[in-house]
């Protein structure tokens, strides 16, 4: 007959299997997501990324874990949260925006990082070249800043008479912004008109800038596709209405709260084929052997309605190019 003592033992023993077993589970890798904006102005983008994560196998909360890091438009904290997900050692960044990628970058020449940049990636000395990237880093190109040549063009298409561009920048990031004011400033030469670049930070600054282009009297602006920028985009807006100048933006969503124009890359598909790569390095790729991929989508999205109260007639080529506009 078995002891009392014996029963005790095995019942103990059978109650621990389970924990045992779990303890013995894999834990399911962790990604590292930074963006310079903030959670609320990216949701529908980090949707997107997460498409293209579950179409490389990995879905969240199932197989794979993200622990996301927020500048809020503050770059100054990159350094800190790269630098705490290399402690928790993640097993790939997913970063986007270049001051984002920088400071990965200089974060970890281990851990892969992945980007959505808007520079030119060899350039910028993130890859040795497109198809053989080497190193620790690939990813996708959005080629924003090479399109502001192009966005200057559609400037002086829509207002002709205007012998003065602004560009409105954020100096905090200087390596998106130098690149993207000497691109405008070519471009703007070549078509005769004077380029006035101001720069904003801060609320206020913006503020400040808009004054500063109604006294210079400039006849249109270009607004930057920063993402301390995009995150004022209802201020901006509203100056730009207020001010009575027409006003082309890299992004649909300012265009979608009545600003007059937007030109630039299909941002949600750049998102999915950075979720898309993410997934394939976990599953074992390696990011000098991906090849950094190129946006093919642009959306050229016009407000009617905005170019109606501006007075503005938009061109009939312009509204034939446009993927979208909205009345």
């Amino acid at each position: 007959m078995m002891r009392r003592r014996e029963v005790i033992t095995l019942l103990g023993g059978a109650a621990a299997w389970p924990f045992a077993a779990r303890a013995q589970q894999p834990a399911v890798p962790v990604i590292g997501y930074m963006d310079t904006a903030s959670a609320s102005t990216t949701a529908h983008l980090v949707e997107a990324f997460r498409r293209g994560l579950s179409a490389a196998g990995y879905d969240e909360g199932r197989n794979v874990a993200i622990e996301y890091r927020w500048a809020d438009g503050d770059y100054n904290k990159l350094p800190a949260l790269a630098a705490e997900l290399v402690r928790r050692q993640v097993a790939v960044f997913a970063t986007m925006n270049t001051p984002t990628i920088l400071a990965a970058k200089a974060a970890t020449q281990t851990i892969p990082i992945v980007f959505g940049v808007g520079v030119d990636p060899i350039k910028f000395g993130l890859v040795a070249s497109l198809n053989r990237p080497g190193g620790n880093l690939t990813g996708v190109t959005q080629l924003n800043i090479e399109m502001e040549a192009k966005r200057v063009q559609l400037l002086h298409e829509l207002v002709p008479a205007a012998t003065s561009i602004a560009l409105l920048i954020n100096p905090s990031s200087p390596a998106y912004s130098e690149a993207e004011t000497e691109i405008a400033q070519s471009a703007a030469r070549s078509l005769g008109v004077h380029l006035l670049v101001l720069n904003a930070s801060t609320e206020s600054s913006i503020e400040a800038a808009f004054g500063t282009l109604a006294n210079e009297r400039a006849g249109s602006l270009l607004v930057s596709g920063d993402s301390f920028l995009v995150s004022k985009r209802d201020q901006i807006v509203a100056l730009a209405a207020r001010h009575v100048v027409p006003t082309l933006y890299h992004r649909r969503e300012f265009t979608a709260i009545g600003g007059l124009m937007s030109y630039g890359p299909s941002l949600s598909e750049v998102y999915y084929q950075v979720g898309d790569y993410t997934g394939r390095i976990l599953k074992g790729a390696k990011p000098s052997d991906l090849p950094v991929q190129q946006s093919t989508k642009f959306e050229l999205v016009i407000n009617a309605k905005t170019a109606k109260a501006l007075g503005i007639e938009v061109p009939i080529s312009m509204q034939m190019l446009a993927s979208e506009v909205i009345e």
